[in-house]
């Protein structure tokens, strides 16, 4: 039990014996040409709460998706068995079905210990729809699968922010339903960095994705959680230009291009209210010709070239702000660091938090591959799965799925 959210977990239930279902999240990325996957950290994330499991004795039923109709990676889950079968060293089974006849048969004759995996549940068109658990639990794929379950395990934190049919309709209508380990170690990380941060508790927001940063600088600054809040990338740019400052012609069109120019107002008040406490860079690093780097400060602005990265003084500035830090966490780079030379903001950066000593929570698509990129990722302190989901409970302090997992937990 996760006692400070009221959460059943795995240590709650007795499963030797049981026909357990588990929702993952290995949602990975694949090739758009070969359509292989072509990172399996996900599905190895996933396999401790499987092989716990299966040593325990339960039969395991795995439900999960993969990508999005239309879209280049919604593809089937056999080799993601296939993938799983390798990092469990044992046999995985697949059938390429959901919740028909042939899905209902190979469950019904698993044996303790072990494991199969149902075709993509996207594959079914009432899978995304945002309905409440209850009305999830009168579908075609709760009424089919409910009966074959004893107990629900939901593991899949990534996907937690969606109220969808697999994630939340066994829930009212299953004997128990909980937290499997990523869930459990997800949600009582990010509450203790959330409740109790020891001080002083630094955010690192960059990357593209700025009215998610504005939402998530807004709550925790409003709530007294974090002391300050270090921006780079297209947040900067965007935070530098709602100030009043012209960053020039060429990013400003970047701005209107993603749609951030709506929220110019919005953060001119946030700055208003938290400008103390929200950093903004000093200078900035500027493509003068391709792969040709300048820094330039930021009173010298507007400039006619691209901002990539934030610049050498603001880099010093932030690694001194991190190395006092006791609470860091970091969700997005300062730069395109993917193009050499303006990597070495996001690089700068990142090795100051991990060399800080504080507790480092990393999360973020493009966080993760940058850490891994420059060989930091195993120093971080805890590494989020969640994307989206990490986002909306560091906004909300809580996901959908979260809420019903609080919901159902005095269900016996």
């Amino acid at each position: 039990m996760i006692e400070e959210l009221g959460i059943k977990t795995l240590d709650d239930v007795k499963v030797k014996g049981k026909t357990v279902f588990v929702r993952v999240d290995i949602n990975s990325p694949v090739d758009p040409t070969t359509k292989k996957i072509i990172d399996d950290s996900r599905i190895r994330v996933h396999a401790d709460t499987i092989k716990e499991l299966t040593q325990k004795g339960a039969k395991v039923v795995i439900l999960a998706h993969q990508g999005r109709k239309g879209e280049p990676d919604f593809i089937s889950l056999k080799q993601h068995a296939e993938i799983l079968s390798e990092i469990l060293g044992v046999p995985v089974k697949f059938v390429p079905d959901i919740f028909g006849e042939e899905a209902k048969s190979a469950i019904k004759q698993l044996k303790e210990g072990e494991v199969l995996v149902l075709e993509n549940v996207r594959m079914w068109p009432g899978e995304r729809v945002n309905k409440t658990p209850e009305e999830h639990a009168k579908s075609d794929l709760v009424k089919n699968l409910a009966p074959l379950c004893d107990i629900f395990v939901v593991d899949g934190f990534a996907a937690a922010h969606r109220s969808h049919a697999s994630l939340v309709g066994f829930a009212p209508v299953v004997k128990e339903y909980v937290a499997g380990r990523i869930m459990e170690r997800e949600l009582v990380t990010l509450t203790k960095v959330l409740r109790a941060p020891e001080r002083p508790c630094v955010y690192v927001l960059g990357g593209a994705k700025a009215e998610d940063s504005a939402d998530v600088a807004e709550s925790v600054l409003g709530k007294g959680i974090a002391d300050e809040v270090l921006t780079g990338g297209l947040v900067a740019n965007l935070f530098l230009y709602s100030k009043g400052v012209d960053i020039g012609e060429p990013n400003i069109k970047v701005l209107e291009k993603k749609g951030f120019l709506v929220l110019k107002d919005r953060i001119k008040k946030l700055l208003d209210e938290f400008g103390d406490k929200i950093l903004l860079p000093v200078d900035l690093g500027v493509e003068v010709s391709k792969g040709v780097r300048k820094d330039i400060k930021v009173s010298d602005l507007p400039t006619d070239y691209l901002i990539k990265d934030i610049g050498e003084e603001t880099m010093e500035l932030y690694a001194t702000k991190l190395k006092e830090a006791r609470t860091i966490v970091v969700n997005g780079p300062m730069g395109v660091f993917e193009e050499p030379p303006f990597e070495k903001g996001t690089k700068k950066v990142f090795e100051a938090a991990v060399e800080s000593g504080a507790f480092v929570l990393a999360g973020g698509g493009h966080t993760i591959a940058a850490l891994a990129e420059m060989g930091l990722k195993e120093k971080v302190s805890y590494v989020s799965t969640g994307g989206g989901a990490l986002i909306e409970f560091l906004i909300k302090g809580t996901l959908p799925v979260v809420e019903v997992l609080k919901k159902y937990a005095k269900k016996t």
